[in-house]
């Protein structure tokens, strides 16, 4: 199985050179490690002395890097959607243009790195890719993704089957797929392509809060704003549902300083090194990083206890005041600073309201009737 591993925290704390180390580390113990990262900036390549191309190269031993870049993702899913046009349609109006051609609209970045990064952990190839995101937030937003869409498709599908807009177009759906599609036309046509991708996103959103898939650890420093950039993150990764597993203390800076406010996280303390030196220092760097693994002591971002109708939400980096529920359905609705989580609530739950609501040592635990 392919572990995922991004490192999270401000900019200019050292994420990128913390992750360099650490695929260092992986590979030295024999795993095949790919380092990508979604900076298409010369950065990067400076860093390790070589150049990158948008294909996975090998730096050394068990070790590859390669830059995501965006349009070249852009024009290998295009072809794909082609071909599917292709398989499907009737009369296919995709073929006369081309993925050379097409811009980049916000939000393709993160949706193409994380369709990549699903088609890489599938294919087993690599034992642990680091990720290196451009920002910390880009990174959870992307991870969010496939339940972020699986809402819209679950929601949106059931708004419009009960509208009368939806009612009245339904008779007329058979008709017209059967005109449109290159394949006879039958619940089963439709059905299965739609379930594949709601497995998909299941499957998504499933591997981003398995721990042994996808992993995430804090950087941060002795600045005051790194260290609650890093807190924040911390409740917003739990948001995603992302598991954080630990601290990287960058710089040197003393680890008890920190006291409580990242309990119970693990800490680690990195020495400092300079970026001069920095080639002749990614053994130092490499000795002070931990084994990278979800310590069992660290509450889980969501806990359902049906014994006593309760859910309880672990948010650290938050209070009571930056928290917002709504019940709509058989959904909770949790917004906490710039994210929200849809709990699809389990059968035992459903259709009863949330009765109490209280915040309590960064758990918000809901009762229910």
């Amino acid at each position: 199985m392919t572990l995922i591993l991004t490192l999270l925290g401000k900019g200019g704390t050292g994420c990128t050179t913390l992750a360099i180390a650490a695929a260092k580390a992986y590979a030295e113990q024999g795993k095949a490690v790919l380092l990508l990262s979604q900076d298409s900036s010369p950065a990067l390549g400076l860093m390790l002395g070589c150049e990158l191309g948008v294909e996975p190269q090998q730096l050394s031993s068990n070790l590859w890097v390669q830059s995501l870049k965006t349009t070249h993702l852009l024009e290998k899913s295009w072809e794909q959607l082609k071909e599917m046009e292709q398989q499907y349609l009737r009369s296919p109006f995709f073929r006369s243009v081309y993925g050379q051609e097409l811009g980049v609209l916000p939000g393709m970045d993160r949706a193409l790195a994380l369709n990549y990064l699903r088609e890489l952990s599938q294919s087993q190839t690599y034992d642990v890719i680091l990720y290196d995101g451009l920002a910390s937030q880009d990174t959870l937003r992307m991870l969010a993704m496939p339940d972020i869409l699986g809402w819209y498709t679950r929601r949106f599908r059931q708004v419009f089957g009960d509208s009368d807009l939806g009612k009245t177009l339904l008779p007329f759906v058979q008709p017209v797929a059967s005109a449109v599609l290159a394949v006879n036309w039958s619940d089963e046509t439709l059905s299965e392509p739609t379930q594949k991708a709601n497995n998909l996103l299941e499957q998504g959103r499933d591997a981003v809060a398995d721990p042994s898939q996808v992993l995430a650890y804090l950087v941060t420093t002795a600045e005051p704003i790194a260290q609650a950039t890093a807190h924040y993150l911390w409740g917003a990764a739990q948001q995603v549902g992302l598991t954080v597993g630990g601290v990287l203390v960058n710089q040197g800076h003393d680890a008890a300083a920190l006291g409580d406010r990242f309990a119970p996280l693990p800490l680690s303390v990195i020495p400092a090194v300079s970026g001069e030196g920095l080639v002749n220092h990614w053994s130092t760097l490499q000795q002070a990083l931990p084994e990278f693994c979800a310590d069992p002591s660290v509450p889980r971002s969501l806990t359902v206890d049906e014994a006593l109708n309760q859910i309880k939400l672990f948010l650290p980096g938050f209070d009571k005041k930056q928290v917002k529920l709504t019940q709509y359905g058989p959904e909770i609705t949790i917004e906490a600073g710039d994210q929200r989580r849809n709990i699809f609530l389990p059968p035992s739950l459903a259709g009863q309201a949330v009765t109490g609501a209280k915040f309590a040592d960064s758990h918000l635990i809901l009762s229910f009737a």
